[in-house]
């Protein structure tokens, strides 16, 4: 077996034990960004997770858990380092226009080449601080960049009136909720199981209060 096949068989599996159907093309594409992002990586340290195997596992299976409760006609990644959820949400549910934001310049550079390298229609990338970003949006997800309170403090302005804040956490974040703006309200909290990965991860689904 190639060492692209060892990583495919790893994400077909977690992609099953998600009980996930992704369209025809999405396994190969998401093995295409898995394979970009590690060849940037090495001259631009755009993550710290290095090793392959482990990449599938804490970048792609990790964004993907959350694939079911997204919704919605736009969306934006706030806080999207090199894409994560973003481009991966695109490859596995695409046909929505979205946008991906991150104020680090080498992370933009790498999101602009994967959404030309990767054909990602409607996908756009800008390089800037999330409370400076205009528009609305039907979703929006962010992923452990910063506390309930600064992200909603920072963001809030961009989610729709009717729209869902998807908040990527690692442990249970009860002590955060205290701080959720008054203007928005916790509407569920989930505990993920992400396949292969020892560690506890919870998405909390916020909506305008």
């Amino acid at each position: 077996m190639s060492a692209r096949d060892v990583l495919q068989a790893r994400l077909e599996q977690g992609v099953a034990a998600l009980g996930l159907s992704l369209p025809a093309d999405a396994m190969s594409r998401l093995l295409d960004y898995q394979a970009l992002l590690q060849r940037w990586n090495a001259a631009y340290n755009l993550t710290a997770v290095r090793d392959p195997a482990d990449m599938i596992t804490r970048h792609l299976l990790d964004s993907l858990a959350i694939l079911p409760h997204v919704r919605g006609a736009t969306l934006a990644d706030l806080g999207t380092g090199p894409g994560l959820p973003g481009i991966v949400l695109a490859i596995a549910a695409p046909g929505r226009e979205m946008l991906l934001v991150d104020s680090n310049g080498k992370k933009v550079r790498f999101l602009r080449e994967a959404i030309r390298a990767l054909r990602l229609d409607g996908v756009r990338a800008v390089q800037s601080r999330v409370e400076d970003v205009q528009g609305q949006f039907d979703c929006i997800t962010a992923r452990a960049f910063a506390s309930l309170a600064d992200m909603l403090g920072w963001g809030g302005h961009l989610l729709a009136p009717d729209g869902i804040w998807l908040a990527m956490k690692g442990k249970r974040p009860d002590d955060e909720l205290a701080g959720v703006p008054p203007a928005f309200a916790v509407r569920s909290m989930h505990a993920l199981q992400v396949p292969g990965l020892d560690a506890e991860r919870h998405l909390l689904v916020l909506g305008r209060a």
